[in-house]
């Protein structure tokens, strides 16, 4: 009698001890796979990785629609690709973003073990899905709404490239117009994600699509062009066949995001596509191989 109720015991006291260990596991787990949230509704985000480990949301849009990278190698050299900061207006950096997305995942060999590539598709989605009713590559021309100026800006009405500290302004030009520039510098959440961002991986380099004029423009904020923007420039542009210029001439520009990334001396030039409807895709890609081949062999 008395073996069968020790036996009983230590039954007892070995469950017991079990549900106890389970118990403290199972609140020592984060759960990293949660309902995805989507790019075309505001949806609040409950984890900053996407589930495609390659992918990371680096911040919001103001109608909370994610800003996300596209992450490809693991080497230390870092190359910034970033398309979409004026949205909708200039639908086709961000089609230009996701066609070099399609390369790198069709060619996974493309970037070698030392360099790390990250895109950034659409750093102003609201903007863009203003104009063509979502923030995924998912769409053509045909989706393209008749008159897209509207999109240029994001939903607190501020042209994001005129809200970076160089020569920040807050009443800004546009060509002949004028343009909110936003409240102080990085005021608007697309910006100062970017900001965030880029001071939190520092990139060997960055390229900026916009469109329209076709060429490849260097940056500097009163501090010259630096040796290593100019390498940057000739490079893209004499594999690309885009022409190379040392500044954006064509009107004053306040608060420009590749302006602010030479003041805090990291090399950026602004790629121009030639109008806004065309990706100019094949020379895109030569522009994006020297630049990778340039970096590996630096």
């Amino acid at each position: 009698m008395k073996k069968t109720i020790v036996a009983v015991i230590v039954v007892i006291a070995i469950v017991g001890a079990y549900f106890l260990v389970n118990n403290l596991l199972s609140k020592n787990t984060v759960t990293t796979s949660l309902t995805p949230s989507t790019n075309d509704q505001n949806t609040t985000a409950t984890t900053t990785e996407t589930q495609n480990p390659a992918q990371s949301v680096i911040g919001k849009s103001v109608e909370n629609r994610d800003i996300i990278a596209y992450n490809y190698g693991t080497g230390e050299k870092k190359i910034l690709f970033v398309g979409g900061i004026h949205g909708g207006y200039e639908w086709n950096t961000s089609k230009v973003a996701y066609e070099l997305i399609n390369y790198l995942e069709a060619n996974p060999s493309f970037v070698p073990n030392n360099i790390k590539v990250t895109v950034i598709p659409v750093l102003n989605p609201d903007g863009l899905y203003k104009i063509v009713g979502t923030t995924t590559g998912n769409f053509t021309s045909a989706n393209v709404s008749s008159n897209t100026v509207p999109g240029r800006f994001n939903a607190n009405n501020v042209d994001l490239n005129r809200n970076f500290d160089c020569d920040w302004q807050t009443n800004a030009t546009w060509q002949n117009k004028t343009v909110s520039g936003g409240d102080s510098v990085f005021s608007e959440p697309e910006s100062l994600a970017i900001k965030n961002y880029i001071e939190t991986n520092k990139p060997s380099a960055v390229v900026v699509w916009y469109s329209s004029a076709g060429g490849v423009y260097s940056s500097s904020c009163h501090n010259g062009v630096s040796p290593e923007t100019n390498t940057l420039t000739k490079t893209y542009a004499s594999a690309s066949g885009y022409p190379a210029y040392q500044s954006f001439d064509f009107y004053a520009t306040t608060g420009d995001m590749v302006n602010w990334l030479a003041k805090i001396n990291i090399p950026a030039v602004s790629v121009l596509l030639t109008n806004h409807t065309d990706t100019e895709w094949t020379k895109n890609q030569k522009g994006v191989e020297a630049l990778i081949n340039y970096y590996f062999n630096k």
